[in-house]
């Protein structure tokens, strides 16, 4: 009996008892979630600086995938570090869309309150504010403004957002609009009380007639109004130049309370009008409030922590890291007056029609996003692969690898290609196929207008099979690993479409590739030149050159497809679990030659403890997972709980490094429900160690999969047996087919490791060294 058969036998019998259950009991109804949103805490991440990331977010009030956020912000303009926990000082509450610091903010403006003297530069009207009275929920957000005595609430919708500023009594109360640096243009309407304008302020990423057009709506009359250019004051009702901003005054001694009801639009000033009508109207803050509880509770409430282990602050972790999954990509389209779905490209600065999302680094959320979406948001991720893939191709040529929000030139790799093949690869259809995939192949043999897009070092990763030390093309052993993970997914893509053979042959045979910068008198991956000669000098700890963002010590194991091929190249699996040991025991030691300086990740490395694992950087986040490749599934068991418990938390400084648009937060997510992808192309997931009791995840279609972890503590973190569906399961990896069907996980957990579960040679997940093919 082949392997292949073996796996899809064990298959059919899960199904079929999972059919048998369904059949002999009648389902329950679905629980009611409750109010999960208060259990996101958007603060998490925020105690960071440029020289140290606890996750470098700031607390976005949005809904999922909103178009706009609003953040409040404590740094000036054009600081990427936009909200920081230590801060004291609030300088506004800024609509942004920023993804990263390191990419920064687009389309940015800012709405202060102050009383008194006007003040419209963002340093002297700033005003000191207290954690004690600010409230960050993902749907409402509020603070006390000290040096004011104004209370300022927030609430959004996915284009607009609500804010209910509380004066105290005075004759000199105040709201600015703030149109940042770059171009911009405002007017004041006493007589309909509103502002209207543009603002065209980005880092790049955009076509040349970018704006975005805003509109704000006050709930009372104006008393005094007027425009500023670079913070000088004009009484004129418009204003258009680089900072141009707005003010309108209140007599705010009868009435204390301003609403103020703002939207935007990236298609026309007309379309954000009608954006605030259809979203906002004459629905209440309360209201628009309740809605954004209701849409976040939805979200959230598709995984259901039925029961923890005894640590509240877990449950919060939880769903702080949820809601950061849930944030990106954006949403970058609207609905036009005649209801079709429209957006302006920012590739070709056209009105097109269809969705478009943005805001997204595929080098950072391949990984583990996009798997998680295929699960629990299959439609959605085939829309999000007409959007953010199809598109943008049509509208610019190529395939985004990072788009904020046109084409940004930072990262490496070719990993749109595994995202679109992924996504196929599980069953979703409801996105173009076959213009995704002339662009797959376009990107696999061109070099592009940016080193992000296309290949860069393309011609000689064809020719020799990796890209050489010394032909100008940096990070060159990390582009050979990644684009070998890459056209791997495209020789899987390629299968499904019944493409030519030599075009399928020829993906199979570059998905190989990473065996070419393997050096076996290392074990390490490796630089080397056109004439395959080692590059020289070898320092395993030096970081970037051959390598991006990392070293030798966490690329060496960027072999996603094929870890039984990376098993065999080191000697077998007592020499692999070996090195892989190592990485957690060898001191965090670095070279820095290369940036000239300590980077960030270094000192996070260092500061993590564990030894070479830098966990808060996205190329070994895996890693960890490896052990059940090499049949020790309890390694992988140790170190998922160990980064769960060590490295995140509920608090401002939770996570180890940059969050990354959702990836590091996935990470969490996958490992918390006791299983994560390496590879998501391969529709398989390793198995870790559950960290709660029992967990219920909502499927598509009124499906729901139960999790149990029995006898789960913070002493029994070792998995004894699994159950699917009631028949035992030895294999240390669940099958995609497994969870989207639903049913019943159970895992037996202890105190010590059962070595002999999952630990035979049958027992590891698919590799392309492997006989036997993908499930």
């Amino acid at each position: 009996m082949t392997r292949d058969f073996r796996d899809r036998s064990l298959l059919l019998i899960v199904v079929m008892g999972m059919l048998l259950i369904a059949g002999c009991s009648q389902k329950p109804p679905r629980r009611a979630y409750g109010s999960l949103v208060e259990y996101v805490n958007p603060l998490v991440g925020t105690d960071s600086e440029h020289g140290f990331s606890n996750g470098n977010t700031y607390p976005a009030v949005a809904l999922p995938w909103g178009m706009n956020f609003w953040t409040p912000q404590t740094s000036k303009m054009r600081n990427g570090w936009t909200y920081t926990y230590k801060a004291k000082h609030i300088k506004g509450f800024k609509q942004t869309h920023q993804p990263s610091p390191w990419l920064n903010d687009y389309a940015a403006f800012s709405l202060m309150p102050l009383v008194g003297e006007l003040k419209v530069d963002e340093t002297a009207r700033q005003s000191a504010f207290s954690h004690d009275r600010e409230h960050s929920s993902p749907h409402y957000y509020s603070v006390h403004l000290d040096d004011y005595q104004v209370k300022v609430e927030i609430t959004p919708t996915k284009r607009c957002a609500v804010f209910r500023f509380t004066f105290p009594s005075t004759e000199d109360a105040y709201v600015l609009l703030d149109g940042y640096w770059g171009n911009s243009k405002l007017t004041v309407d006493p007589e309909s009380k509103t502002l209207t304008g543009w603002v065209d302020n980005n880092h790049g990423g955009v076509a040349p007639n970018f704006k975005n057009y805003i509109v704000a709506s006050f709930s009372q009359p104006f008393e005094k109004s007027g425009t500023w250019v670079d913070s000088v004051l004009y009484d004129s009702k418009s204003a258009e130049g680089q900072r141009a901003g707005a003010f309108v005054k209140f007599n705010s001694k009868s009435r204390r309370v301003v609403e103020l009801r703002v939207a935007s639009s990236f298609v026309s000033l007309e379309q954000a009008k009608l954006n605030l009508e259809r979203e906002v109207g004459n629905l209440s803050f309360e209201a628009i409030k309740e809605r954004g509880a209701a849409a976040w509770n939805k979200e959230l409430g598709k995984i259901q922590l039925e029961k923890g282990n005894g640590k509240p602050e877990d449950k919060r972790t939880f769903y702080s890291n949820l809601y950061r999954l849930l944030l990106f990509p954006r949403e970058f389209y609207e609905i036009s007056a005649n209801s079709d779905t429209i957006h302006y490209s920012p590739y070709n600065g056209r009105i097109e029609k269809g969705v478009l999302y943005t805001d997204n680094g595929f080098w950072d959320t391949f990984r583990a996003v996009y798997p998680f979406y295929s699960i629990l948001y299959p439609r959605k991720c085939g829309e999000i692969m007409q959007g953010i893939m199809v598109n943008p191709y049509k509208e610019s040529g190529w395939l985004p690898e990072w788009s904020s929000p046109g084409h940004r030139n930072v990262m490496i790799g070719s990993n749109s290609a595994s995202i679109i093949a992924e996504a196929y690869c599980k069953g979703i259809r409801n996105f173009d196929i076959h213009t995704a995939y002339e662009g797959i192949l376009k990107n696999s043999e061109n070099e592009g207008p940016l080193t992000s897009v296309g290949r860069a070092g393309v011609k000689w990763y064809n020719e020799l099979g990796y890209i050489p030390s010394d032909v100008g093309v940096n990070e060159h052993v990390a582009r050979t690993l990644e684009y070998a993970y890459n056209d791997f997914s495209i020789y899987r893509l390629a299968k499904l479409l019944q493409r030519p053979q030599e075009e399928i042959e020829r993906f199979a045979m570059r998905a190989q590739n990473y065996r070419n910068v393997f050096d076996a008198s290392t074990n390490f991956m490796r630089g080397k030149d056109k004439n395959g000669s080692w590059q020289e000098p070898f320092s395993p700890d030096t970081w970037g050159g051959a390598f991006t963002e990392g070293s030798a010590w966490h690329y060496t194991w960027s072999v996603l497809h094929d870890p039984q091929g990376l098993i065999d190249l080191m000697g077998g699996k007592e020499a692999f679990t070996a090195k892989l040991d190592s990485v957690f025991t060898t001191p965090p030691t670095f070279d820095y030659s290369y940036y000239n300086h300590e980077i960030h990740e270094m000192t996070e490395m260092v500061a993590a403890n564990m030894g070479q694992y830098a966990h808060g950087n996205q190329p070994i986040q895996h890693g960890i997972y490896l052990y059940n490749y090499a049949q020790q599934p309890w390694k992988t068991q140790y170190w998922a709980d160990y980064v769960m418990d060590s490295l995140y938390s509920d608090q401002p400084n939770g996570y180890c490094g940059d969050e990354d648009n959702g990836q590091t937060s996935a990470w969490y997510v996958f490992s918390a429900l006791g299983f994560y992808p390496v590879a998501g192309v391969t529709a398989q997931y390793v198995i870790g160690a559950p960290h709660f009791e029992h967990v219920r995840l909502l499927l598509p279609g009124g499906k729901e999969l139960e999790i149990k972890a029995n006898q789960l503590s913070e002493s029994n973190k070792y998995i004894q047996s699994v159950k699917v569906n009631g028949i035992s399961y030895s294999k240390n990896y669940l099958p995609h087919e497994i969870l989207i069907s639903g049913g019943l996980i159970e895992f037996e957990m202890g105190a010590f490791p059962n070595t002999a579960w999952g630990s035979n040679k049958e027992d590891v997940p698919f590799s392309m060294s492997s006989p036997r093919e993908v499930i």
